[in-house]
């Protein structure tokens, strides 16, 4: 792989972590913390929704964002030609 594809390679992974963290953020830290009264008027499963983020959502939301990113570092792989072989 040539320095330059290598350097955008690792720009578009670095692009991606930041995107995934900073949903992994707000769904963590700003709806199950900061904006918890403001959710709390509406009710998810029968718990109120502010809760619902603080002990449950957050960790259903990262363990989504792993497959996310799995799914989308193949999908770069391949795009730069630096797919695991079969």
């Amino acid at each position: 792989m040539s320095e330059e594809n290598n350097r955008a390679y690792w720009r578009a992974n670095i692009n991606l972590m930041l995107v995934l963290l900073a949903v992994w953020f707000t769904v963590s830290f700003l709806a199950g913390i900061v904006f918890v009264d403001f959710l709390n008027q509406y009710r998810l499963f029968g718990y109120k929704l502010g809760f619902w983020f603080s002990q449950q959502g957050s960790i259903y939301f990262f363990v989504v964002l792993i497959f996310i990113y799995a799914w989308r570092m193949n999908a770069l792989d391949r795009q730069f030609g630096v797919e695991e072989e079969e």
